[in-house]
């Protein structure tokens, strides 16, 4: 007895087995019972691995970060592991770096391990919208598997995209600091990536039309990084920053310590990604939600459905769109 025969003689789906199994909260009562009424009947033991044999499928992810280290990626894996655990997924974790040929070997690494799916986190895996050669290979393992791309768009088909509304949300802080009374707001990111332009769009974009002059720089996405840069240069004048990442912030937070500025008195600043790094310094970081929890919990629900829907033509949509929020604290 194998769960494919399970689901058959409780007249659910196979993923409706495994979320019952594995005690998920997704499944009503009354189904609940009679899937663990069949279970009992006919003694069925649960296997993964000789239920990934039977069913062409090991109940595995595989997904695809270009840098582990960093407080998104983690916490964008913690929270898809989470999500996929309540269905009975497990998943495998590739660490790609930013290079093109080691995320198509990365790619190739994690289907061969004949993973169910694939879900690519971080824009860096949209290109940079210049050449589609760019996600060549991401349309390729779509024609293999489904594939999840988080903050960033890539067309194809089997492929499904969650994208931040990176460039509004960059467009309003940059509007809330300039209605504040700042005219040298400056923009620090650490990347070249999808997200990072169209941040870097909406940002010129108020910028100019409020008049004023943009000013960006290219820094390491490190803290102490970021202030040793700063502080290598005695020439600086701004009087706010909108960074792409709360850690890029912090580190102009602590130039201004170093400076003896007062924040947000002397130089307003506003981070990225509303990770708990805002809350670890002093006046607390305003930064903007790209509400990550949320897109990696809806991820893996639509990928649940697209399994349950077997291949079949499905009117999942390929791409959300995600609005951003503008947290505000003592910082700005």
């Amino acid at each position: 007895m194998n769960i494919y025969q399970v689901a058959e003689l409780a007249g659910v789906s196979i993923a409706t087995v495994s979320r019952v199994m594995n005690g998920s909260d997704k499944v009503s009562e009354k189904t609940r019972s009679r899937v663990l009424q069949v279970i009992d009947e006919v003694g069925f033991t649960p296997n993964v691995f000789a239920q990934g044999l039977g069913l062409n499928t090991m109940h595995t992810i595989g997904i695809l970060v270009p840098n582990i280290s960093d407080i998104y990626m983690s916490s964008a894996v913690a929270y898809l592991q989470d999500s996929l655990a309540k269905y009975g997924y497990d998943l495998l974790l590739g660490n790609s770096g930013f290079e093109q040929e080691k995320k198509e070997q990365q790619t190739a690494l994690l289907l061969s391990k004949h993973v169910d799916a694939l879900i690519y986190v971080g824009s860096t895996y949209a290109g940079s919208g210049k050449d589609e050669r760019e996600t060549d290979y991401i349309r390729r393992a779509a024609e293999q598997v489904p594939v999840f791309v988080i903050n960033g768009g890539v067309d194809g088909d089997n492929i499904y995209s969650s994208v931040c509304e990176d460039e509004a949300a960059v467009y309003n802080a940059a509007k809330v600091l300039i209605k504040k009374g700042c005219s040298k707001i400056w923009f620090l990111t650490d990347s070249r990536s999808y997200s990072a332009i169209k941040k870097r769009t909406g940002y010129e974009r108020a910028i100019e039309e409020a008049g004023l002059n943009p000013v960006q720089l290219h820094v390491d996405n490190r803290i102490h990084k970021v202030r040793d840069y700063l502080l290598q240069h005695d020439d600086l004048n701004f009087d706010a920053v909108i960074a792409g990442s709360d850690a890029i912030a912090i580190g102009v937070m602590k130039y201004a310590v170093q400076k003896g500025l007062c924040v947000p008195e002397d130089i307003a600043v506003i981070g990225y990604n509303n990770s708990e790094l805002a809350l670890a310094c002093e006046p607390e970081l305003t930064s903007i939600d790209n509400h990550t929890e949320q897109i990696c919990r809806d991820t893996v629900e639509r990928m649940i459905k697209v399994f349950e829907a077997g291949g079949a033509e499905n009117n999942i949509k390929r791409k959300l769109t995600v609005p951003c929020e503008l947290v505000e604290r003592g910082s700005s």
